[in-house]
């Protein structure tokens, strides 16, 4: 197989660039992923060519403005498979549309429901449902997770009932990199009517992302884990219910008549599009989606995945090195830890050797209590990952035993 990571590195020029005398080797891709110069070149050129605000304008700039920003909610569409544009809601990011969800579905839960989590959700996933529990008086269940990292199924079917009024998972775990069988969990918690939301934040370069074929009410994903800029997100709702459910921010733009004593509201999307968007970050966004359909993302994805099996098998062996979290499928991610050295003092010994990464709980603190750690370096790849990078890594991490 042709080395089509490397084929596209040239793309994104903080790749290039070195970091204490070394190459930069950059493994926070869960974190962020880097920009390839399209994106860089889309943005600036919005803000040097059409910036205006949207669908407020006769002129020549709203027009282009808005041409730009809602080719981008098309090209959003394609990308989830989503049956209609007006499904697509654009959000500041995944953390803003579990928000904007919890908060429409507020009127729907009572003291006598309860809200299905599982124990290896990002904070992003918690947090708002903790607080839509308190004010609604529901209950707030997790589903526990395995030691390997793997959901517990077995939990999950006890704590589905018909009291559940909401399910919600990752589809891809940000700290231990386990693909979860949304398809299933969806289908199952879709039978006792539950209201379903998947956060794919961590997906959408490692898995073809299909909303119509996962049947899950609401998807959402953040545009800077896929090559596009921070601040822009897509919530995938289905529209039947995004006609039904109420708007949760006030303001310009979604209102459809006004009076002092009352108001009306658009339809969706722009019904939960209060106030001016983030319009740089939507062409941000289709710039990449763009980018993305124009690579061999098969070819990438396979390669990516294989670089991590052949970065598993390597770390294995190297003394003092414990992996946490072998899940049964897994993408992108690897955690671990080295003898009993802190995380975050292996974190700052790699950083000398040039190689970027992570440490810490990664927002997921009820997972790391869960497996009984503090939290975990994470090396996480994307799909301008080469062995090259992994290399370094194997080096760097063989090279830190020494000092610990």
């Amino acid at each position: 197989m042709a080395d089509r990571a490397s084929d596209m590195r040239q793309d994104f020029p903080i790749l290039a660039r070195e970091h204490r005398g070394r190459p930069l080797v950059y493994l926070d891709n869960a974190a962020t992923t880097q920009k390839p110069q399209v994106v860089i070149d889309a943005i600036a050129e919005y803000y040097a060519q059409h910036n205006a605000n949207v669908h407020r304008a006769a002129h020549i700039l709203a027009e282009e403005a808005t041409q730009l920003m809602e080719e981008a909610r098309d090209l959003a569409q394609g990308f989830v498979h989503a049956a209609h544009r007006e499904e697509i809601v654009f959000t500041r990011g995944t953390t803003e549309a579990v928000n904007l969800v919890a908060n429409i579905l507020a009127a729907e839960l009572s003291h006598e429901d309860e809200i299905l989590i599982t124990e290896m959700e990002h904070h992003s996933n918690i947090v708002p449902w903790q607080m839509l529990a308190q004010r609604t008086g529901a209950s707030l269940l997790a589903v526990k997770v395995l030691p390997n990292g793997d959901l517990d199924l077995e939990d999950f079917q006890n704590k589905l009932s018909e009291k559940t009024k909401v399910f919600t998972c990752n589809h891809v775990s940000n700290a231990l990199g386990t693909v979860n069988p949304v398809q299933d969990l969806v289908a199952h918690a879709r039978a006792v009517g539950a209201y379903t939301l998947i956060d794919g934040a961590q997906a959408s370069l490692h898995e073809h992302i299909d909303v119509q074929a996962l049947g899950c009410d609401f998807y959402a994903l953040s545009g800077h884990k896929m090559f596009a800029p921070t601040g822009i997100g897509v919530l995938y709702g289905r529209l039947g219910l995004l006609e039904s459910l109420p708007p949760w921010h006030g303001g310009g733009e979604m209102i459809e008549h006004v009076t002092i004593e009352t108001s009306t509201y658009q339809k969706p999307p722009f019904k939960y599009e209060a106030g001016t968007p983030n319009i740089a970050g939507a062409v941000g966004l289709g710039a990449a989606i763009k980018y993305l359909n124009e690579l061999p993302l098969d070819d990438l994805i396979a390669q990516e995945q294989q670089l991590v099996a052949n970065t598993l098998s390597a770390l294995k062996q190297l003394p003092g090195l414990r992996l946490v979290g072998e899940p049964k499928q897994r993408t992108a991610v690897i955690s671990f830890l080295l003898e009993d050295a802190h995380p975050h003092d292996v974190g700052t010994l790699l950083d000398q050797q040039g190689v970027a990464l992570r440490t810490g709980h990664h927002c997921t603190m009820p997972l790391m209590q869960a497996l009984g750690i503090p939290g975990t370096v994470r090396a996480s790849f994307s799909l301008y990952s080469t062995q090259t990078d992994a290399d370094h890594l194997l080096a760097a991490v063989d090279k830190a035993t020494t000092f610990l």
